[in-house]
């Protein structure tokens, strides 16, 4: 089958490093990479499972049953000092 295809400029490049290195022709080197590519989806399905490995980091150093109350406490403290910096920097 006859066809026009336009390349992206990196499958250009990488085409053309197929040819020189396995000596083939444009139609050759284009063939191959295109069969090769339409049969490794089937097989990049069948990679590994990712799991995510955990450790144990000991006692929390704080009581988290009221972390929500500490981060609320941090977030008062820091928005005031912001609004003390630009009433300073404003007068």
């Amino acid at each position: 089958m006859r066809t026009t295809v336009t390349l992206d400029p990196d499958v250009e490049a990488l085409l053309k490093r197929a040819m020189r290195e396995q000596d083939r022709s444009f139609k050759e080197a284009l063939n191959e990479a295109v069969r090769t590519g339409l049969r490794k989806p089937a097989a990049a399905a069948k990679s590994p499972r990712f799991v995510q490995r955990s450790f144990r980091l000991g006692r929390p150093l704080v009581d988290l049953t009221k972390a929500n109350a500490l981060v609320g406490e941090l977030e008062d403290a820091e928005l005031t000092a912001r609004m003390q910096q630009r009433r300073s920097a404003g007068a």
